[in-house]
């Protein structure tokens, strides 16, 4: 896994900085998820194996299935191609919404609770967390019925425990000093 990031990086750092620069992040973003979703289908996995197919002709399938008429993707998809690279694009895509993300001011954030959150529930909260973290966040939602009640949320490096199972921690840990 480690190896196809490796590989992927520079070309999702070129389309990266192609979409910086046009200042079209937001539709590169959405043209290399399609992209992955297609490299990632069975059929288009043989079509991208098979050796009976020239690099063009892999390429001009790829773009006719992009259905977008832009020069820079056309050359981006066929660079890819050329090089033997299409598999990589579901980890280009990856790569591309961590710059993104980074870009923005936008961090992941994992929220741990003991019990399903609401969507408005979750809606509510981000606020508060986002204040709490000084940036924007994107929340996933993990439930641990281990926690008790509560939340603990994970953003980078940083956590914030407000769980009833980390109280109970905190409380313990000072009972027994």
């Amino acid at each position: 896994m480690a190896e196809t990031v490796t590989v992927a990086r520079p070309y999702a750092e070129a389309a990266f900085r192609a979409a910086r620069e046009t200042g079209t992040l937001g539709v590169w973003s959405d043209r290399l998820q399609r992209l992955a979703f297609v490299a990632k289908d069975a059929e288009m996995v043989e079509v991208i194996g098979n050796p009976n197919l020239s690099a063009g002709q892999v390429a001009q399938l790829f773009i006719s299935l992009a259905n977008d008429n832009d020069a820079t993707l056309g050359n981006f998809i066929r660079v890819l191609a050329e090089n033997e690279r299409l598999a990589l694009l579901p980890e280009i895509a990856a790569l591309f919404e961590a710059n993104k993300a980074a870009e923005e001011g936008v961090k992941e954030a994992v929220i741990q609770t003991a019990f399903p959150l609401s969507d408005a529930d979750l809606k509510a909260l981000v606020p508060h967390l986002e204040a709490h973290f000084k940036t924007r966040l994107t929340p996933t939602v993990v439930v641990d019925a281990e926690l008790i009640g509560g939340v603990r949320v994970a953003v980078g490096d940083q956590v914030l425990d407000a769980s009833v199972r980390g109280k109970l921690e905190t409380l313990s840990a000072v009972l027994k000093n």
